[in-house]
């Protein structure tokens, strides 16, 4: 059985490993890319898309004489 150290006792390299083992993984997941769009931030995207999303028609009169 080994002996109790303290954590703070411990040196810099046994410290990173305990680090490493309590740390979880993220399962396959990217946070990054989970991450929303920020809903204040301006989006020249959606402004383009909403300028050409019109529902204005052009129309021509046939004039006949």
């Amino acid at each position: 059985m080994e002996k109790f150290v303290p954590y703070e006792k411990l040196s810099k390299k046994k410290q990173r490993e305990l680090n490493a083992m309590k740390r979880g993984s993220w399962g396959g997941l990217n946070p990054v890319t989970r991450k929303s769009a920020n809903p204040k931030a301006y989006n020249r995207k959606t402004a383009r898309s909403r300028k050409f999303d019109s529902d204005f028609e052009p129309f021509c009169y046939a004039l006949s004489r």
